[in-house]
């Protein structure tokens, strides 16, 4: 099922074609690095995605939703989407893609409409994102929508983490 779609772009509901692409994305070093994310085996990711893949109608019920990217028109699943609960309860949004997609704008243009859907279409009145500060490619994304709100030790990833905030009525006014 489709979620939304960008000028380029179509987020989807995961199904088990996507397999092999999420398990590229969980577990590339390329990808995990820079975010950087807890090292898990195969059959970890292959437990994570098909906890994913069970989605609910509504999807604020669960505390983390993850969805597929992919180019229109086409079956490969080029990134992942969604949004989770932080440790201070707020809903975060995030994204990550596969290397060969890199540097071409998809990034922001899934950042945008990702916003657009959680405020017009889930109705939440608040986002917030983390990033790693060293990955300075997803600071420069969120920084075109977001606002720094603090600096914080990620202790699981153990990483300087910075959080952005932004409330609905500051992005009717963007």
């Amino acid at each position: 099922m489709t979620i939304f779609k960008t000028d380029r772009l179509e987020i989807k509901e995961m199904k088990e074609a996507d397999l092999p692409f999420f398990i590229e994305l969980m577990s590339a070093p390329e990808i995990i690095d820079p975010i950087p994310a807890p090292k898990r085996t195969e059959e970890e990711i292959i437990a994570l995605f098909n906890g994913f893949i069970d989605y609910p109608t509504n999807p604020l019920i669960k505390e983390k939703i993850i969805w597929g990217i992919h180019e229109k028109g086409k079956d490969e699943m080029i990134g992942l989407c969604g949004f989770l609960t932080n440790d201070e309860d707020q809903r975060e949004i995030g994204y990550r893609f596969r290397k060969k997609y890199w540097g071409v704008g998809y990034a922001t243009e899934v950042t945008k409409n990702l916003i657009a859907y959680c405020f017009n279409d889930l109705e939440l009145s608040t986002l917030t994102a983390d990033v790693n500060t060293e990955n300075l490619k997803s600071v420069k994304v969120l920084e075109k929508f977001f606002k720094p709100v603090r600096e914080f030790y990620n202790e699981r990833d153990q990483s300087l983490d910075r959080r952005y905030i932004l409330e609905k009525a500051d992005w009717l006014k963007q």
